[in-house]
């Protein structure tokens, strides 16, 4: 076969020949330049590893769909079977299709019936998405357990780094040595989940934010996947290991008939020779440049929920559209209790009428109002719940994903509907749709409160796949019906958040906590894998509702200044004062958010655990933002001089200490070039390598640093 040679903002993928018919990916990383077919046949050569003793007595290669066939015996990138009857299929009649970023491998098994392909394709900002389909072509039903779609790593990736969570305190880091063995983060959730890794990272020894050489894999689905990395004693062919992952499948859940085909999920697979910081740069770079990607400038938001729960009172909520109208929000959210039955959380979900009790008039008398102001209206559904006390439940009791006979444990008082039954996605598309029209919001929260449980069709299969499947047409259909309005992935905050869910959605609800503390690390993990204008970050009550911990004004500002902002409160219990901090930090998140919704994130590599750093760069480095916070006391009196990443570093910057939302505590003696001017210009090199110093601050205070080229 001839090489195929994909090159696009400083990565580089080749493939080539390998043993069998299929070939190998020879290079996944840097761009090694201008390359001839005799370089490239000199590479392939240089590439073939030596055979040991007591091993197959040719050359092992890891193809792009290694197994048994090929002496690989690790995880199987296909496991198929008829009635039990195990296929391994020998590709033949390979063929192969390239364009300038990409290209398609189609194979084929004459004698089992069974043809596969999977298609390469180089994004901008140097990502590669990968997918695989099987089709069975004649005999019997064929029965998928699994796909999945692995890449070489080479022998510098000496350590593992994901992340782990539950509600309220997602996008926990953990990190391992990346020894022999396989390191599986499997998630039987029916959905994303609050432990979900969202980029399990493979790296070179002691890898940062800002130095080493990482390769990172992420399963764009929001249903069952798994994510591995995995090294043998004989290694992976040409390669040390493997990483890569795909949706898991459970027994008989994807059975084909005779002409069927099953294609899997995108795996995006990222490389860096920057660090964590270039990885999370090449994804946001390739999102967006997707045609759907939000441009319009992400408006502050106020969502009701923490203001007044279940309590809608027409009044009440006017005068909580008025204040915060004043305070410079541009989107007035009505969360969970408009639809009937709706008093708490143990009735009603799945009748998705207004609440004629509640709201005699409808939603208009509030969304009128709303659009009065200057704002736009928007509404928060969970379509894919019911509750049990609820006048469909009572009408359709059968229409549960659940065991035929089975009622499955409740949680959060409520049960999953199962929307691959076409009359129970014909009902939600029909009231929904219905509700959207009549009331006419500019926006959908959609919620989706708990783990899928004996996620079965009324047939008992498995239907884990078929659910999600249905999910992303609901949605798609809704969308096509009201192209205007825009949709927010919340499940129980941040359970469902992948980069297929947001193919579908504009935004993502990081977390149900609104803890600012909480909040730093979720959106400093959160940002690996999405930029922030994707990531709905609010400023919460002073008492954190999830947590009880107390925070003060500032620092909740600063830390929701770095997404997309908004407030989750009744701004009618602050005070004047606090009415017009609000006033100038929207105002601030206004003049910004070019700034932040387009630039790269940074994340300095500071050597004070209890102190972060992160910004944002303009793309052409005319300007950025960086957040200094300090999340815990130190064994240290102060910290050393904080360094600011990313910039040019021949280019002239004026530094500006922002005081208006900078929490300094107490007020502790500052810097002299903060008490004096505030300001100072130093070269980027210079606040890259040697910094600036920052006033002593306590435990949950924060600065604000603006950066302009002079």
């Amino acid at each position: 076969m001839s090489f195929v040679v994909l090159r696009r903002d400083g990565v580089m993928v080749i493939l080539g020949q390998s043993s069998t018919a299929v070939p190998a990916v020879l290079h996944w990383g840097s761009d090694l330049g201008e390359l001839s077919e005799s370089d490239l046949t000199e590479l392939r050569r240089a590439a073939i590893p030596a055979v040991p003793h007591s091993s197959v007595d040719v050359p092992r290669w890891l193809t792009l769909a290694p197994g048994g066939d090929d002496a690989w015996q690790g995880t199987p990138a296909l496991a198929l079977h008829r009635s039990g009857t195990v296929q391994y299929p020998r590709w033949a009649d390979v063929q192969i299709a390239a364009t300038e970023f990409g290209c398609v491998v189609d194979a084929s098994d004459g004698e089992l019936g069974i043809s596969w392909s999977i298609e390469l394709s180089l994004e901008v900002g140097g990502s590669l998405r990968v997918r695989q389909s099987v089709r069975n072509d004649s005999g019997g039903p064929l029965t998928v357990d699994g796909v999945v779609t692995l890449m070489p790593l080479p022998d510098t990736a000496t350590e593992l780094l994901d992340l782990t969570g539950r509600h309220c305190r997602e996008r926990t880091p953990q990190r391992r040595r990346f020894d022999h063995g396989s390191t599986v983060r499997a998630s039987r959730r029916g959905r994303t989940g609050h432990d979900a890794t969202l980029v399990l990272t493979a790296g070179s020894e002691g890898f940062g934010f800002r130095s080493g050489e990482v390769w990172g894999a992420h399963v764009a689905w929001s249903g069952d996947h798994l994510h591995l990395a995995e090294r043998l004693p004989e290694r992976a062919g040409q390669a040390s290991g493997v990483l890569g992952g795909g949706e898991l499948l459970a027994p008989g859940e994807v059975v084909l008939p005779s002409g069927d085909s099953y294609t899997t999920p995108w795996v995006h697979f990222v490389y860096s020779a920057a660090g964590l910081d270039g990885s999370a740069h090449s994804l946001h770079r390739w999102m967006r440049s997707r045609p759907a990607h939000p441009t319009s400038p992400r408006p502050v938001v106020l969502n009701v929920w923490e203001g007044v729960y279940f309590d809608h009172d027409l009044a009440r909520l006017r005068g909580i559209a008025d204040v915060a109208a004043h305070v410079g929000v541009e989107r007035f959210v009505l969360d969970d209790g408009w639809f009937r039955h709706r008093r708490d959380d143990r009735a009603g979900l799945g009748d998705w009428q207004v609440d004629e009790g509640v709201w005699p008039d409808g939603l208009a008398p509030l969304f009128d109002h709303v659009r009065g102001l200057g704002m736009s209206p928007g509404l928060w559904f969970e379509p894919e719940m019911v509750n049990l006390d609820s006048d469909i439940a009572r009408a359709h009791p059968d229409w549960l994903l659940t065991a035929p006979g089975r009622i499955p444990l409740e949680w959060r008082h409520q049960h999953v509907l199962d929307l691959t039954r076409d009359e129970v996605f014909d009902y939600l598309l029909s009231s929904i749709d219905s509700v959207l029209t009549t009331e006419r919001p500019d926006y959908v929260k959609w919620d989706h409160n708990r783990d899928l449980m004996l996620a079965v069709d009324a047939d008992g299969r498995a239907a884990v796949h078929a659910q999600t499947s249905a999910f992303y047409r609901l949605l798609d259909e809704l969308r096509s019906r009201h192209p205007n309005v825009e949709f927010e992935s919340c499940a129980s905050g941040g359970a469902r958040i992948d980069l297929e869910v947001l193919e579908h959605t504009d935004r993502v609800w990081a977390s149900d906590t609104n803890d600012p503390l909480e909040r730093q690390r979720l959106q400093r993990w959160t940002t690996q894998l999405l930029p922030p204008e994707l990531i709905g970050s609010h400023v919460g009550p002073q008492i954190a509702h999830t947590s009880g911990r107390w925070s003060t004004l500032q620092f909740r500002c600063l830390t929701s200044l770095f997404g997309h902002a908004g407030l989750e409160m009744d701004v009618t219990e602050l005070s004047s004062e606090d009415h017009e901090y609000l006033r100038s930090w929207t105002a601030l998140y206004k003049e910004l958010r070019a700034l932040l919704h387009t630039g790269d994130v940074v994340r300095a590599d500071h050597p004070d655990p209890s102190v972060w750093v992160h910004g944002v760069v303009a793309a052409d480095f005319s300007e950025a933002a960086y957040a200094v916070v300090r999340l815990d006391t130190s064994p240290e009196d102060r910290t050393d001089r904080v360094r600011l990443p990313g910039l040019d570093p021949t280019a002239r910057y004026r530094v500006e200490f922002v005081r208006e939302l900078s929490d300094l505590g107490n007020g502790i003696e500052l810097p002299p070039w903060i008490a004096e001017s505030g300001v100072v210009e130093l070269t980027g090199s210079m606040l890259a390598r040697a910094g600036v110093a920052l006033p002593v601050l306590f435990p949950q205070t924060g600065v604000l640093l603006r950066v302009t080229a002079q």
